[in-house]
């Protein structure tokens, strides 16, 4: 069987977290302007409540001052390939710019807790639809 190489593993890995750091920061400024437009799926229970969950989820790892799995799990990858990180291809470069930075764990922890209280407000000033996957 033919693995596939570690460090195309960890550029997929990483293009899938920037992929959940971008549904997570694009929520609440898509919900306010669907709501305005009258765009319905921005009150469909499915996405509101995968929404909420992800920033949760993400809130409670810092407040536990854990990190991401997907952020273990890409620097498994690029370890186990062996890779110096100043060798990565250009996009997984600025990919992993613009989604980790030093800062002490706490100050992550208050700007997630931030946004999901800014989350928890949409919910409660635009909840959901009923409905689970409710698009009406």
């Amino acid at each position: 069987m033919n693995h596939a190489d570690p460090s195309t593993l960890a550029d997929l890995v990483l293009v899938a977290h920037a992929l959940v750091v971008l549904f997570v920061a694009s929520g609440p400024p898509l919900i306010l302007v669907g709501v305005r437009r009258g765009w319905r799926w921005v009150r469909a229970p499915l996405y509101r409540w995968s929404h909420l969950a992800a920033i949760l989820f993400v809130t409670a790892q810092a407040w536990f001052g854990q990190l991401c799995p997907l952020t273990l799990i890409e620097a498994e990858l690029r370890a186990e390939a062996g890779a110096d990180l100043r060798a990565r291809g250009f996009v997984a470069h600025w990919l992993q710019r613009m989604l980790y930075f030093d800062a002490p764990l706490w100050w992550f922890a208050a700007a997630y807790t931030a946004f999901a209280a800014l989350v928890v407000g949409l919910w409660w000033r635009y909840p959901p639809r009923r409905g689970w996957r409710s698009m009406a």
